[in-house]
């Protein structure tokens, strides 16, 4: 690949990267909002907003799903040339969000109660609160599933800015609702569960009027579904070893206490926050690696892979060194109870210490998902998950070593995936040329 073409396409990574950045970071502020206001609620309503947010992650996990395979097949299609048929996957990805979205709500209603019970352990006021909060949220579950099939095609015809607008649109106006809902309006936790199905509803609404804007045939197609759910397996296996180390990690924190619990999710929900920030360069990455496939240009995706692993190192190293200036005042934003500070400095070290590697990580998943190379994404998570992860949590946990050795697993979950990435990057094996990734 010639240097002279390096500036400009550096330039592209930059134009759909920053707007994503805006994207990726409204949701986890968002977030961050609802546990600021919710946590001067006490620390019970604090714990059942960890445990009720961290089942709920479940339909965030479906719709990153949807929207990364949605993402690779569309950019290929659009790098071939025919933006309508890199359209038509998001209307098709749509009707998969609509049954994903309303199945998350309804089983919701049945599985809440005894879902947190069991989550909580000895600690029912959790349970049932987390229960009550995870039965109305829920609600919100399709139009999330629909605004993330949204994402999905919009960033493989490599649109980006929309999206920072609705999503924008949606999130202030639920950030705004929440502490309004919470204190004034006397709902308390509820408040926060009301705010949060606003967003998603409203999110969804705008994500399908640009779909139908673009005057494609809206009819189910189920070969393109078919293969839209093929792709989508090893993601969703991939998708479901994440879930079950994050709601794994909840349920060991609750084990070490409320405090314990609490603290847990403040520092996870800031490591939710620079990770969902870091992936704005693997959204960058899916677009363009997948449409240098589609159209054949293997040696220009092979380099954007590279530049964009030094780049992910490079935003990682940069969240770490803030991590670190923050820690005596960030736990202090969202708690004022002294046990919960101190227990979220048990976990500070790691959280900080993971950032450079996570960058890499990150940055890497976006080149193999744009590049359609998700069965060795499922293989290798599986395997970090399995063979890392969730026995060092455990583990910490058999040995009563607290919540720095629920973090110290994160860490090692981390350490491993980025040593298999590099190996991939390096054969050169995921970068196949085509339309479609046969």
């Amino acid at each position: 690949m010639s240097t002279l073409a390096e500036p400009t396409t550096l330039r592209r990574v930059a134009s759909l990267a920053l707007p994503a950045l805006v994207v990726l970071a409204a949701e986890p502020l968002y977030v961050l909002v609802d546990t600021a206001v919710v946590g001067h609620l006490g620390r019970v309503p604090l714990a059942a907003l960890a445990l009720g947010g961290g089942v709920l992650s479940v339909a965030a996990w479906l719709g990153n799903v949807l929207a990364y395979g949605t993402t690779g097949r569309s950019a290929r299609r659009f790098g071939a040339g025919d933006r309508a048929a890199a359209v038509a996957e998001g209307v098709q990805a749509s009707w998969i969000a609509v049954v994903a979205g309303l199945s998350v709500a309804v089983a919701a209603q049945i599985g809440a109660a005894p879902l947190t019970r069991a989550l909580a352990g000895d600690n029912p006021d959790v349970a049932r609160a987390a229960a009550e909060w995870l039965r109305i949220a829920a609600l919100g579950a399709p139009g999330l599933m629909l605004a993330t099939a949204g994402h999905g095609w919009l960033r493989g015809v490599q649109d980006t800015r929309r999206p920072m607008y609705y999503v924008l649109g949606a999130n202030l106006l639920s950030a705004l609702l929440c502490p309004l809902l919470v204190y004034p309006a006397g709902l308390g936790l509820t408040g926060s569960a009301v705010a949060n199905v606003t967003a998603q509803t409203l999110g969804g609404v705008l994500f399908v009027r640009a779909l139908v804007a673009e005057r494609v045939p809206l009819a189910p197609r189920p070969r393109v579904i078919a293969a839209q759910l093929v792709l989508g397996r090893d993601l969703l296996l991939r998708g479901a070893a994440f879930q079950a180390c994050f709601l794994s990690a909840a349920a060991v924190a609750a084990r070490f206490g409320t405090a314990a619990l609490a603290a847990h999710q403040i520092a996870l929900q800031l490591w939710m926050f620079c990770a969902l920030a870091l992936d704005a360069v693997a959204i960058a990455a899916q677009a363009l690696v997948g449409a240098a496939l589609g159209g054949s240009r293997a040696d220009e995706a092979r380099w954007l892979a590279r530049r964009i692993a030094v780049i992910g190192l490079a935003f990682g190293t940069a969240f770490a060194v803030l991590i670190l200036a923050g820690a005596p005042v960030l736990p202090s934003w969202f708690s004022a109870d002294p046990l919960v500070h101190g227990q979220a400095m048990l976990a500070w070290p790691w959280f900080v210490g993971m950032q450079p590697m996570a960058g890499v990580v990150f940055a890497l998943d976006g080149v193999l998902i744009g590049a359609g190379d998700v069965r060795y994404m499922r293989n290798l998570t599986l395997v970090a998950a399995l063979g890392g992860f969730l026995p060092a949590i455990w583990l910490a946990w058999f040995l009563d070593l607290g919540l720095g050795g629920v973090w110290a697993g994160l860490t090692l979950f981390i350490v491993i995936r980025l040593a298999a990435l590099l190996l991939r990057l390096a054969s050169g094996r995921w970068a196949v040329v085509g339309a479609e990734r046969r």
